[in-house]
């Protein structure tokens, strides 16, 4: 079985977060219009909290401008559930843009990473 270069990048960065931290995982997707974060339990299995730019009505902007509403989005989402702390996956992504936007407005909301 042959991965894609995307997958492999996906397992890299999750596998060493996952050795090194107890805390839940801030996961984000991104796609051409949208982009999603989740915070997962890897323990338990379990979706904490969860925020998208398609659930936000009424938003309008730029990508990015979308991106850092979820980001705050998520981070109350997180702090309505007690969490403070999580540990940052970006995925495949490059810590970058839309990416970036979004773990600067969480960091912004109150969350620890």
């Amino acid at each position: 079985m042959s991965l894609t270069a995307k997958t492999r990048r996906t397992y890299r960065t999750r596998n060493k977060i996952k050795a090194v931290s107890s805390r839940p995982r801030l996961s984000v997707f991104r796609s051409d219009k949208h982009i999603y974060a989740q915070i997962i339990d890897d323990a338990a299995g379990a979706t904490l909290a969860a925020a998208s730019s398609v659930a936000l009505e009424g938003k309008s902007g730029t990508k990015t401008d979308l991106a850092k509403a979820v980001g705050t989005a998520i981070a109350q989402a997180a702090l309505a559930n007690n969490i403070k702390a999580v540990v940052f996956d970006r995925g495949a992504y490059q810590y970058h843009g839309r990416v970036k936007a979004l773990a600067d407005a969480a960091r912004e909301g109150g969350l620890d990473f």
